[in-house]
């Protein structure tokens, strides 16, 4: 398990004990973050100083952003990516806090990425206050987002440009894997901007006006990758039925292309079973040069059914 807490505004940015977190009553802002799946070690580090509510919302096993007000505090998740990334977990992990004024637990059961970034932010002075811990981690979650929508976006643009029957079958498997992230990017992104745009409605004490200005715009980011996602996935979905007609187009060229062959050595099989049957009487078996001669016809007769095909434009693809 993971525990750390900073205090801020009493002297300089300094780290405080659970135990010392738990007895301050000073002037500064405290920040309580843990990282941890232990269920009882995250109710005993939680339960002396938050509400039921909002204990019961930082300890839940699987949630989605949201915001909710709770007298003079709100509880709030958002979902941003991962430090590390596993392929058994969802594409985004949670982070929920409990704030109010002069103190924020948050709680993250798979480490942020963008927890280290917000307690630089912290450690350097530039957090003075609750409202400027919420707007920093809605900045940062936002901003590490949008290059990885954006990449979404060009790798379908990449696949568009190679388009080509040659490709089919390799570019329906990059399909269907962004489509697949752009679904499981959608389904937080769009939860996490209407969980800020609730934020930044409700009139607490400790959130000032330029934190609500900043969440706005982590907010508008979060509304423009949802738009962007949205696209990408339709997108997707018309260039997988453009790859099912090429993959068509494909098999039935190669089937076209084996039912002439076929239909070209049809009578040149008849004609040589008439000449190979060991019978009496057959034409031409003693002649000299029958041989050459059959040869010779079963060419011309290959050669005329292909000339027919291409005048009826058979051949072409």
């Amino acid at each position: 398990m993971k525990c750390s807490a900073l205090l801020v505004g009493d002297g300089p940015v300094r780290a405080l004990s659970v135990e010392e977190t738990r007895a301050y009553q000073g002037p500064g802002f405290v920040w309580i973050h843990i990282e941890s799946c232990d269920e009882e070690a995250l109710a005993e580090l939680i339960a002396e100083d938050v509400p039921d509510i909002a204990a019961n919302a930082l300890t839940a096993t699987e949630t989605r952003p949201r915001c909710d007000r709770i007298e003079e505090g709100a509880i709030l998740n958002l979902r941003g990516p991962a430090e590390i990334e596993t392929e058994d977990s969802d594409r985004l992990v949670s982070i929920r806090m409990w704030v109010r004024r002069g103190r924020v637990h948050s709680v993250s059961r798979r480490a942020l990425s963008a927890s280290h970034e917000v307690q630089a932010m912290m450690e350097g002075g530039s957090i003075l206050d609750p409202g400027d811990l919420v707007a920093a981690f809605a900045r940062a979650i936002s901003q590490e987002l949008d290059p990885q929508v954006a990449a979404l976006g060009d790798g379908l643009d990449d696949c568009e440009s190679d388009l080509a029957p040659a490709r089919v079958y390799k570019l329906r498997s990059a399909i269907a894997r962004i489509r697949s992230e752009a679904i499981a990017y959608r389904r937080f992104v769009a939860p996490d901007r209407d969980a800020l745009l609730t934020l930044a409605a409700l009139d607490f004490e400790w959130l000032e006006e330029d934190d609500r200005l900043h969440i706005r715009e982590a907010a508008d980011r979060f509304a423009r990758m949802a738009e962007e996602l949205e696209a990408v996935r339709e997108r997707a979905a018309l260039l997988h039925e453009q790859l099912t007609d090429l993959r068509s187009e494909l098999l039935e060229s190669r089937a076209l292309l084996v039912s002439i062959v076929a239909l070209i050595f049809l009578p040149l099989t008849f004609i040589t079973g008439l000449f190979g049957m060991n019978v009496a009487d057959i034409p031409i078996a003693e002649t000299r040069g029958a041989f050459w001669w059959i040869t010779l016809f079963c060419v011309t007769v290959s050669v005329a059914i292909a000339l027919g095909f291409a005048r009826k434009r058979w051949l072409e693809r």
